[in-house]
């Protein structure tokens, strides 16, 4: 059939850029439509500004306690409606360098602002903020329309003046009192940034620990380092109801009695934007989680594609990139590409930061799989020394008898780019043998995945290989047996 594009993607966030971007340097004729300014959540409402407040409240907080390294600490007042003009416009920088129109225009994309929705299976309608309304088809369409807060039916929600990540970074006037409901990445990361920044914070969450998806016990160092810095946790609440009056929001939790608050920030997760697409007139299968897709990125129709957010898959910037190149891959060079399911990394940004990827010790054991733990604390990295930054540790799940690395995860200094290590290494079938033969350079963070590889060495070493050594060669020192948990 003809149609006025090759490719037609419907979203311009993460996936959405990097689907139409890959299509057209493919030579396919492309088209991207988005209702808001492109960038997405990543750019306007997520990673940008949510790093760019924790690295102003991490400047702060290094200041407040330069005693820690050999300093004078400093008494800092905070210009919080400052601090929030510096997000904003960290976030249109970003947005200008790399997300504005004209960038993808020069690449021949046509971009077309509005609303889309299916008309039928290649045929899609954008209906402007004018009220006019044009219709499109493609030969392949790519869904990226993303996913937005989910709000949960707690009862007065409605009355409250409540914050989600889509109006957190417009305030201008700092909340005394910043009551958080969840305790995952979102909710652990602004309660470190505004503790920092002097508010009063209180994280609400029905689970009896924080950051469920990573380590426990690395979690729960993490926890009492916020606890430390003046985070309230108030675990094992069930949220009964919300109420706000002279400015004052109290939220019922069951038995752990009331919190009162002056803001409240729901961190509760995300709902897949499929509500107004009309997946229906296309034939395309969704649930309330999101777009059904496969490991090929495919919907229920074969020539439609739904990548990021919207899946309800693993709702990471860096995922919703991965699954574009995936769905371009399959669409348009024919050549079978899957999604990399084994290998998804994410990362907190707290300070200390805790990252993960691949298997859970939990896992590991409900699967029946065989394997050692490895660990190497950062007290004992000379760089984290150095930087008094020695809380957090790394933590790796490996096969005693090749080294093969089956899960990893890290709290501490810069956990978000040593993670890149042990992800390369597990995709790419690279042990810890191989780890611990590569030369790393000294003193640098990266040292600390060498020593936490050589700890497989160590506990390969037996007292017995000693002896033999000694027996043949005549050596006459120790012979050293190393305890599981020993670290050398």
């Amino acid at each position: 059939m003809t149609t006025d594009y090759d490719v037609l993607v419907i979203g311009g966030g993460a996936g959405g850029l990097s689907a139409a971007g890959i299509a057209t340097n493919l030579g396919a004729k492309t088209a991207m439509i988005e209702r808001d300014a492109l960038g997405g959540d990543c750019t306007w409402t997520g990673c940008v500004p949510s790093k760019t407040l924790l690295k102003a409240a991490t400047v702060v907080h290094q200041a407040r306690t330069a005693s820690k390294y050999g300093l004078t600490d400093q008494s800092v007042d905070v210009d919080f409606g400052g601090v929030m003009d510096h997000v904003r416009q960290v976030r249109q920088e970003v947005y200008e360098e790399a997300d504005a129109p004209e960038i993808f225009e020069d690449l021949d994309i046509d971009v077309r602002e509005g609303d889309a929705h299916f008309i039928d299976a290649h045929t899609v309608g954008v209906e402007r903020a004018d009220g006019s309304t044009e219709q499109v088809t493609g030969r392949y369409v790519i869904v990226a329309a993303g996913a937005r807060p989910l709000v949960p039916p707690i009862e007065g929600l409605g009355e409250v003046d409540v914050l989600t990540n889509e109006s957190l970074f417009e305030l201008e006037e700092q909340p005394e009192r910043l009551a958080i409901v969840g305790g995952g990445p979102i909710g652990t990361e602004m309660a470190q940034a505004f503790a920092r920044l002097g508010t009063e914070v209180v994280v609400l969450d029905m689970a009896d620990r924080i950051l469920s998806n990573d380590d426990a016990e690395l979690a729960a160092t993490l926890r009492e380092t916020l606890v430390d810095e003046g985070v309230e946790y108030v675990l094992g609440a069930q949220v009964e109801r919300v109420s706000q009056a002279d400015g004052t929001i109290t939220i019922s939790a069951g038995e752990q009695g009331p919190v009162q608050a002056d803001a409240l920030l729901l961190a509760t997760g995300r709902t897949a934007n499929v509500d107004g697409l009309h997946l229906d007139a296309a034939g395309i299968d969704y649930t309330r989680q999101g777009i059904t897709v496969d490991d090929r990125c495919r919907t229920s129709q074969g020539h439609i594609y739904a990548v990021g957010d919207v899946t309800g898959r693993y709702q990471f910037t860096h995922m919703s990139n991965h699954m574009a190149k995936v769905a371009v891959t399959n669409a348009l060079l024919k050549v079978p590409s899957t999604i990399d399911m084994d290998h998804v990394p994410w990362v907190t940004y707290t300070e200390p930061e805790l990252a993960h990827v691949g298997a859970h010790a939990a896992d590991l054991d409900e699967q029946g799989v065989s394997y050692e733990t490895y660990r190497f604390p950062y007290d004992q990295l000379d760089r984290a020394i150095t930087e008094s930054e020695t809380t957090g540790e790394i933590k790796v799940h490996a096969k005693s008898l090749t080294g093969k690395i089956l899960g990893a995860s890290v709290l501490g200094e810069r956990a978000g780019e040593l993670i890149t290590a042990f992800t390369i290494a597990m995709r790419n079938g690279v042990t810890l043998r191989n780890i611990g033969d590569t030369i790393h350079p000294y003193p640098a963070y990266g040292e600390g995945v060498r020593r936490v590889a050589d700890q497989w060495y160590v506990q390969k070493q037996s007292p017995t290989f000693t002896k033999v050594l000694q027996s043949v060669f005549g050596y006459r020192g120790p012979v050293l047996k190393y305890g599981p948990d020993e670290i050398v």
